[in-house]
């Protein structure tokens, strides 16, 4: 076919015709004069291609005949061979500067594909590393690259559905606060007189631009995102249809091509509005406007709320408490081997207290008045514990990934059924049937049911970075859960959706924390030897207690108002010892 085609266009006439003619621009119907000869290839070249004939890597070493030496007489049975073998057929997209051009190189210096014009004029082999892309593009078909540019696309496609989803909750939680807002303003409007409409009306109008501007927000982030989608997908079935079929050059150009989409597309979900513009709201209203109504230009004020609906009332400023003096409970009992390390305790209000014994692999009962101790010795280390009903406990077992239940009377404790879970489980905290759960490897917290079954993972924030480095203690209540992360020095504040509300960022080693009643909350710190008590909204810190050795896990009874305390002192023989204090 290639004689053919030779023939063929030697058969041109006119100003086309030449004894001697570059065999390498004929096959794109250029019909140039030789001006030089490759012998490796076989053929004769133009003055261009004979110029640019040895700058791929691949063709550097071949033997060129200038005008005066070549042969004087043209075989056209031979073509031009690349180092592969194979040849560039299906290379076919245009150069996007040079459009006369098609694109068969590929710079690694540049990461872009370019033309043979390119190569000369942009791109020269002695200051770029050019590849011909017939030579390097068989390593392509499923290669790494290949596999992870696919996981690039489900990724971008899964951050623009979640990116989607936050905005539609987000919006719809904005409307109820609106509407929530509106029947306040409903309702203080019944006690004024009705010079207060044209105000009324004002106020309304503000809150149905905010509603107006966060459904347009939200169109526009469906919009844009379902347009990325679509792409994405086009790019995937082209990719795939590409790799099946072995066409390795045009998914070579191709893959470039999406994996610079890719990165186009990852910038405009940087420019979408995100959930921290849309706002929820409540109606503040203006008390004073009863007696001086004439003198007020405005019924109340759409103010931007907490970002959570508790279901009762916070505590939001911590309150100063007086501790007595310590009474030391010792844990250790006969049968340990080791001294203690108590990771985790909780305490009913029996005046039982319930500690795990991390050292021992054990769980212990302690009768708080007589002191009496009894012990379950359990297949791993215990690290956390928590009370689930009147006669349950649930245990987390770190090095088998397993949640263990234990049930327990005034005199006994008896293992109970097991739930696996998928990875290295720390705290643990019970509420309404629901536990919270706390993973190290990887940082995670899991919201789930008494089953095992899993109802929200939280890992990562709105952005997609990692929230948690090392996750240790949880508590809860019937609204909020708190966590403290010791590879953060932080405790965070989430709502049982998995929604993260705040941050404390004020305790130099968070350790164990404890709810009260009030939404605030113990908080034991390592570094600084201190007891805490920090608001429900995490931003007032106050000491309650100073100069503790190594404090480490902490627990609250509310019924006795008593507080428990555990250190891990390098001083072992101190590990075996719980300080009691009473709240005066």
């Amino acid at each position: 076919m290639a004689s053919q085609k030779l023939s063929s266009s030697l058969s041109r006439g006119g100003a086309e015709d030449f004894d001697i003619f570059c065999v390498q621009c004929d096959r794109d119907d250029i019909r140039l004069p030789a001006f030089g000869y490759c012998v490796d290839c076989e053929v004769h070249l133009c003055q261009t291609c004979f110029n640019t004939h040895r700058r791929p890597k691949s063709l550097c070493h071949h033997q060129l005949l200038d005008k005066d030496h070549m042969p004087h007489k043209q075989n056209l049975s031979k073509s031009i061979k690349s180092t592969s073998g194979k040849k560039n057929g299906d290379l076919s997209k245009p150069c996007t500067k040079h459009t006369k051009e098609v694109i068969k190189f590929y710079c690694h210096d540049h990461n872009t594909l370019i033309c043979s014009v390119c190569v000369i004029l942009e791109h020269p082999t002695t200051s770029c590393n050019v590849d011909y892309i017939p030579d390097i593009s068989e390593q392509i078909l499923d290669s790494m690259e290949y596999k992870e540019t696919l996981k690039d696309i489900d990724k971008l496609t899964d951050k623009c559905c979640q990116i989607t989803k936050d905005m539609k909750k987000r919006v719809a939680k904005s409307k109820t606060s609106l509407e929530d807002a509106i029947v306040e303003i409903e309702n203080f409007r019944k006690e004024i007189n009705k010079r207060l409409d044209e105000l009324e009306k004002e106020v309304k109008d503000i809150a149905s631009t905010i509603e107006h501007d966060n459904n347009k927000k939200l169109k526009t982030t469906e919009t844009v995102c379902n347009d990325i989608n679509k792409s994405l997908q086009a790019s995937t079935d082209t990719l795939k249809h590409l790799n099946t079929n072995k066409k390795t050059d045009q998914l070579f150009a191709e893959l470039k091509i999406v994996q610079q989409l890719i990165l186009h597309n990852e910038n405009i979900t940087k420019q979408l509005p995100t959930t921290n513009d849309v706002d929820e709201y409540n109606f503040e209203s203006n008390h004073a406007i009863k007696k001086l109504l004439q003198n007020e230009k405005s019924l109340g004020t759409l103010r931007k709320g907490e970002r959570m609906q508790p279901a009762q009332p916070m505590n939001k400023t911590a309150v100063p408490m007086k501790m007595s003096t310590p009474i030391n409970i010792i844990v250790k009992t006969s049968s340990d081997k080791n001294d203690c390390y108590i990771s985790g305790k909780a305490a009913s209000p029996q005046n039982q207290l319930f500690v795990a014994d991390n050292s021992n692999s054990s769980i212990k009962m302690i009768d708080i008045k007589t002191d009496a101790i009894k012990q379950l010795q359990l297949e791993s280390d215990p690290w956390d514990i928590t009370i689930v009903t009147r006669d349950t406990l649930a245990v987390t077992l770190i090095n088998i990934k397993t949640i263990q239940f234990i049930s327990f009377s005034s005199n006994s404790l008896a293992l109970k059924n097991k739930l696996k879970v998928d990875g290295d489980c720390r705290g643990i905290s019970h509420h309404q049937g629901k536990l919270a759960v706390t993973f190290k490897y990887p940082g995670k917290l899991q919201i789930m049911d008494l089953k095992g079954n899993i109802k929200i993972t939280v890992e990562k924030d709105s952005n997609g970075d990692n929230i948690f480095n090392s996750p240790r203690y949880v508590t809860t209540n019937s609204h909020s859960i708190y966590v403290s992360d010791i590879g953060t020095d932080q405790v965070i504040w989430f709502n049982w959706q998995g929604e993260m509300i705040g941050r404390n960022v004020d305790i130099e080693r968070p350790r164990g924390i404890s709810l009260l009643d009030d939404g605030s909350l113990f908080v034991s710190d390592y570094r600084a030897e201190c007891i805490y008590i920090v608001s429900g909204d995490c931003k007032d810190t106050t000491t309650v207690l100073e100069n503790v050795e190594n404090p480490y896990a902490v627990c609250w009874c509310a019924e006795t108002s008593t507080l428990y305390l555990s250190t891990n002192s390098y001083k072992a023989e101190r590990n075996n010892i719980i300080k009691m204090y009473k709240m005066m």
